[in-house]
C-alpha cells in the first residue's frame, strides 16, 4: 500500500494553521482580533458555510470535488506521461494565469530546484519542463535556443481557445512543427481545453490532437488539481495520486463547522475581520525556496477571486485585499523594514517547513571573529528556522498581524493539502464579502480591448471606442 493511504502517516503529514499572532492576547488590544470579534461573526460564518454547501451540492463548486472524480482521467494522464517519457526530452506548457502558475508552483515545490539543469539520468529519465507564460518575443526565441522541437511535446492550455497569448504561441509552435515534421506535427501537441465549447476543442478534433479536458465550472486559478496541473506534474515524475489524496485529506479536515477547528474557514474569517479593520494587503512569505512560487499562485487566486467592483446584490463595493509575494529570508533584507515599521495595513502569512529535503552544516572557522564563528556547528536548516522565528517575533513586537501555515515537509500530500486549503479559504472569503469569487469581469475588459486592437472580427465597436479615447498630450511625456 502506498504510504499516503496510511491514516497514521496522513496524520503525521497534516499541515497546521497557527493564528496566535492574529489575536489580541498576543498582538495587543489595538490591532489584535478578539474571540468576541469571531463570535460576533457566527451568523455570517454559518451563512457562508451553508452557501458553500449548497453550491457544492448543486454542482457549482466542481473544483472542490476534483480529488474524488478523476480516477479514469488520472489513469490516462499517467499512461500519457509514460509515453512522453519514452519518446521526448522536453515538455513545454503554453498557458497563462492559472494554466501556468499552478504547474510552475508544483514543479518548484516537488522536484529538484535545478531540475532542468540535471542530466536526463539524474532526472530519472523524465523530460525537462518549460512554461511559456508570457508573449515577450525574446522569451520564446530563448526557449527555441535550448530545446529541440523535434524532441519536445507542447501542451497548449486554454479553456476558451480564444486566449490571445496562448493561441499566438500555439500558432507559432504549430507552424514550426509542421515545417519540420509535416503531418506528424500533431504527435507533438496536446490540447487541454473545454470538452464542448470554444475554439481549441474544434481545432484539436479537426486536426486529431491528443486531448485532455478542463471540467465545467473549474476556472483557471482553481485548476491545478485537474489535467491543467496534473499532466505537467506527472510528466515530470510527480505523484499526482498523492497530491489528490492530500487535497481530499484537507477536504475532510475542513468539514468541521466549528470555526476554531477549521483551518481554511478560520483563516478566511480572520482575513475578513482584518480587512474590515483596514488591513487591505495580504503578504505571503514562504520560508523555503521550494514554496517560492506558491506565493505567485496565491497572488492570482486571491486577487482575481476577491477583487470585485460589485457584490451579489449589485452594490458598488470595490473590494479586495491586495496580495503581495515575499520570500524568507531574502525579503527580510528588502521588505520587512516596511512590514515592521510601516502602516498597519497588512496581514503576513508565513509558509514554514519542519523538515527540509536536505541538511547543510556550517563549518567552524574564524574563531578570532565572534560575529562569524558563532555560526559554526549549526546548519543552514537551523539558521533559516531561526530567521523565520525572529521575523515572526519582530512583527509580533511591532503589533503587526501575522499567521503561519506549517508543512511537516514538502511533498505531494502536503502540497495537495496546501492548494486545497488556500482555495477553500478564498471561496469562504468570497462568501463573507458577498461576492462571486469564481468570475473575473475586470479581466475581460483588457481582453476585449486586446482583441479590438489586434483586429479580431466582432470587436469593431470596441475598436471605435479605443480610437475615441483621449489622446495623450506630448507635454506630459518627458
Amino acid at each position: 500500500m502506498e504510504r499516503y493511504k496510511d491514516k497514521k502517516w496522513q496524520e503525521s503529514m497534516r499541515i497546521t494553521f497557527d493564528f496566535n499572532n492574529m489575536m489580541k492576547e498576543f498582538i495587543g488590544e489595538d490591532q489584535g482580533i478578539g474571540r468576541d470579534d469571531i463570535k460576533n461573526m457566527e451568523e455570517k460564518t454559518q451563512d457562508a458555510i451553508n452557501a458553500l454547501k449548497e453550491m457544492r451540492a448543486s454542482g457549482n463548486m466542481v473544483w472542490a470535488d476534483l480529488p474524488y472524480t478523476q480516477e479514469d482521467v488520472v489513469a490516462e494522464i499517467l499512461d500519457t506521461a509514460k509515453d512522453i517519457k519514452k519518446k521526448f526530452d522536453a515538455f513545454v506548457v503554453l498557458g497563462i494565469g492559472g494554466s501556468a502558475l499552478g504547474p510552475i508552483a508544483a514543479q518548484q515545490a516537488l522536484n529538484h530546484l535545478r531540475y532542468n539543469e540535471l542530466s536526463k539520468a539524474e532526472r530519472g529519465g523524465y523530460p525537462r519542463l518549460y512554461v511559456l507564460d508570457n508573449i515577450d518575443p525574446e522569451g520564446i526565441n530563448a526557449l527555441f535556443d535550448v530545446i529541440d522541437i523535434e524532441k519536445t511535446v507542447f501542451n497548449v492550455i486554454t479553456k476558451s481557445g480564444s486566449t490571445s497569448e496562448t493561441m499566438s504561441q500555439f500558432l507559432i509552435i504549430r507552424d514550426l512543427l509542421k515545417k519540420k515534421l509535416g503531418d506528424s506535427y500533431k504527435d507533438h501537441i496536446i490540447a487541454t481545453t473545454d470538452r464542448s465549447k470554444g475554439n481549441l476543442i474544434k481545432i484539436a478534433r479537426d486536426e486529431g490532437l491528443k486531448l485532455f479536458y478542463i471540467p465545467d465550472g473549474v476556472g483557471g486559478r482553481f485548476s491545478e488539481l485537474c489535467p491543467v496541473g496534473l499532466l505537467p506534474a506527472a510528466v515530470c515524475g510527480i505523484d499526482i495520486k498523492q497530491m489528490l489524496a492530500g487535497a481530499a485529506f484537507m477536504d475532510e479536515c475542513s468539514k468541521e463547522e466549528n470555526i476554531f477547528k477549521n483551518g481554511p474557514y478560520m483563516a478566511a474569517t480572520l482575513q475578513y475581520i482584518a480587512f474590515r479593520d483596514g488591513k487591505n494587503i495580504s503578504v505571503m512569505m514562504p520560508y523555503a525556496d521550494s514554496l517560492k512560487f506558491m506565493a505567485d499562485w496565491y497572488a492570482q487566486l486571491w486577487a482575481e477571486s476577491l477583487g470585485k467592483k460589485m457584490d451579489r446584490d449589485g452594490n458598488l463595493i470595490y473590494t479586495g485585499q491586495t496580495p503581495v509575494k515575499a520570500l524568507g529570508v531574502t525579503d527580510q533584507h528588502s521588505q520587512i523594514q516596511l512590514y515592521a515599521e510601516g502602516p498597519f495595513d497588512k496581514v503576513i502569512t508565513f509558509l514554514t517547513v519542519d523538515k527540509y529535503k536536505s541538511k547543510v552544516d556550517i563549518p567552524h572557522g574564524y574563531k578570532d571573529i565572534p560575529a562569524v564563528s558563532f555560526l559554526g556547528g549549526h546548519s543552514l536548516n537551523d539558521l533559516i528556522k531561526a530567521e523565520g522565528l525572529a521575523t515572526e517575533y519582530a512583527l509580533l513586537k511591532a503589533e503587526k498581524l501575522n499567521r503561519t501555515i506549517n508543512l511537516p515537509e514538502v511533498n505531494e500530500f502536503t502540497l495537495g493539502q496546501l492548494l486545497y486549503f488556500l482555495e477553500l479559504e478564498t471561496a469562504f472569503m468570497g462568501e463573507l464579502l458577498n461576492i462571486n469569487a469564481f468570475d473575473q469581469p475586470g479581466v475581460e475588459e483588457g481582453k476585449n480591448a486586446t482583441y479590438a486592437l489586434m483586429g479580431r472580427p466582432g470587436y469593431e465597436g470596441k475598436k471605435a471606442e479605443l480610437d475615441n479615447r483621449p489622446k495623450k498630450r506630448d507635454e506630459y511625456i518627458i
